[in-house]
């Protein structure tokens, strides 16, 4: 059979299962209308005026001061943010791969801290910094008796970011670390070399790629942050806040899509660069497992000093951490630390049942949507060929590069005044359903490349048996992928949920009085200065997102795909 013919042939099959090919349809509707559409629309804005191509548009906003200022702070604090993480998650990393803890105290204390910025909002730490080190700060003021500190501005949104971002550093990189064979390092100490150079001639090179990786996925993370640089930038203005005042303050919105494409440009190049460049560079250096069992390190001089020094970073996370209940909790900070219950009666007595309610509903619909898509993404492009899979799988990544701030003007542009004025979609704007695809659309890459590389450890004959004995692919999906898939699953519908409920760069543009969300009401809190208020909400949102987690690792537990080794069975 010729190459042609066996194309002809993967072809009718395919056209042959309308099932898939539906799918595939509304899937290609669903990426074109609430990602690429909304991107489009900014570029129109930036680049056409009156119909007619322009740059007019692009010189304004690049020859405005502010802009400027604001680029180049953006630069700055992403390349700092994008080092010390990096660097503090190498040596997390390294400590739990390559040096005997004594006691596991420390591993805990590591996980712990690794999974506290998931389940948290973005923005909690920034809160903890100014009651710990702000003008009314319980170490500055209270402790130290400091009354002029002043955490506001790059120090203070490093910091926050750093404590925030360098987990997922840490993550990347411990199983990075484990895969490197013990035995190309034994070898050079064999040779003589001290443990020192065995880390700069061999360990280092190896990981380079890795940590290249790491540093692109933080510095992503770091421009594209609105919530911290919000609260706690003060003067210290960078893309994000800027092109948020740039549409609420100046009522600039052609202003603000022009600042919103540069954004965009810059966190995709990066994005670009990360995702097929580094990662495959990293899988290429590091592949396979190490062949045995890495020898530990137990010299006291080396042992000691590393895990005091994560200890001390882990502890001081912790804290911060700890901080926020307790400035629920506290009658007023900063001058009176008795034990109240006032700011939890005054949260729900005004706004805050109905911000739970609607925080809790609109998440708890997006998150299984979220979640089925992400899988029926990964399906298609892991085990189905086609001429659009390409395009869906960077589309439902692209999410993953587009800062929220972009996304919400770009959801402005396109559905309160862009095309869609008459039809069905003519009143999306505005309402509950907007966020929820919102939702949807930022946690879609996460589930999506959860999915992946489950399916890619499917054997594709499990799947072809059920289609040679008459399966549809729709039986097939439902009853044979999904259900091996099933830890995949469950993961991507916590991570959806807990994503939703503690978003708020996407959705702070987008939410009406209609809705109450739960991270709206703490970032106007904190910014009339009712931390109390603002802790409140955080603490129990907290509670909830920890709760999701807690019940996701339950349902894996009595559902997952490996509860038991077959030797138990």
């Amino acid at each position: 059979m010729t190459n042609n013919q066996s194309r002809e042939l993967e072809r009718k099959k395919f056209f042959a299962d309308p099932i898939m090919v539906s799918v595939i349809f509304l899937l290609l509707c669903f990426l074109c209308l609430f990602i690429v559409y909304p991107l489009l629309m900014l570029l129109m804005d930036s680049f056409v005026s009156e119909g007619k191509f322009t740059l007019s548009v692009f010189r304004r906003v690049l020859s405005l001061a502010r802009f400027q200022t604001a680029f180049k702070n953006t630069l700055v604090l992403g390349f700092i943010v994008g080092i010390f993480s990096t660097a503090i998650g190498l040596l997390f990393a390294y400590v739990e791969v390559y040096v005997k803890l004594r006691t596991r105290i420390l591993e805990y204390l590591f996980s712990l801290v690794s999974m506290l910025p998931v389940v948290s909002p973005p923005f909690v730490l920034s809160l903890s910094m100014i009651m710990l080190f702000g003008r009314s700060g319980i170490i500055t003021r209270s402790l130290l008796h400091i009354y002029d500190s002043n955490i506001y501005g790059l120090k203070g949104i490093a910091i926050v970011q750093i404590l925030t971002f360098f987990p997922v550093c840490y993550l990347m990189l411990k199983g990075l670390l484990k895969n490197i064979d013990p035995s190309l390092e034994e070898a050079c100490r064999d040779m003589g070399a001290k443990r020192f150079q065995v880390f700069m001639d061999v360990t280092l090179p190896l990981l380079l790629p890795g940590l290249g990786n790491a540093f692109l996925v933080t510095f992503i993370e770091s421009v594209a942050d609105f919530a911290n640089p919000m609260m706690i930038g003060g003067s210290y203005d960078t893309l994000a806040t800027t092109i948020y005042l740039q549409v609420t303050g100046s009522f600039d919105s052609t202003g603000a899509a022009a600042m919103s494409c540069v954004l965009l440009s810059l966190t995709v190049i990066l994005f670009l660069i990360q995702k097929y460049y580094l990662e495959a560079k990293t899988a290429a250096t590091l592949s396979g497992k190490a062949s045995r069992q890495r020898m530990l390190i137990e010299d006291e001089s080396v042992r000691r000093p590393l895990a005091v020094l994560c200890s001390l970073i882990a502890a001081f996370v912790l804290l911060m951490y700890i901080m926020v209940p307790f400035g629920a909790l506290f009658k007023l900070w900063g001058r009176d630390y008795s034990l109240t219950l006032k700011w939890f009666q005054y949260m729900f007595k005004t706004s805050g049942l109905k911000a739970f309610k609607d925080s809790f509903v609109l998440s708890l619909i997006a998150s299984p949507i979220t979640a089925f898509l992400s899988m029926i993404i990964a399906y298609l492009v892991v085990k189905r060929k086609f001429r659009a899979k390409g395009f869906i799988e960077f589309v439902s990544m692209l999410a993953m590069a587009v800062p929220g701030t972009v996304l919400g003007i770009g959801y402005i542009r396109g559905y309160a005044n862009g095309l869609f004025r008459t039809g069905i979609l003519s009143g999306l704007y505005g309402t509950g359903a907007i966020l929820i695809i919102v939702f949807i659309v930022r946690s879609l890459p996460t589930g999506t490349r959860s999915g992946i590389s489950a399916l890619r450890q499917i054997d594709k004959s499990i799947e072809e048996s059920a289609y040679d004995m008459g399966a549809n692919s729709a039986v097939v999906f439902g009853t044979v992928t999904l259900p091996l898939i099933k830890d995949s699953f469950f993961s991507g519908l916590v991570t959806a949920f807990v994503r939703s409920i503690t978003a708020i760069s996407a959705i702070i543009l987008l939410v009406t009085p209609d809705f109450l969300l739960i991270t709206c009401q703490i970032n106007e809190q904190a910014e009339k200065g009712n931390y109390g208020v603002a802790c409140a909400y955080a603490t129990v949102l907290i509670i909830i997102t920890y709760g999701a987690v807690l019940i996701m690792n339950g349902l894996i537990g009595i559902f997952g795909t490996s509860r038991k080794p077959a030797d138990d069975i």
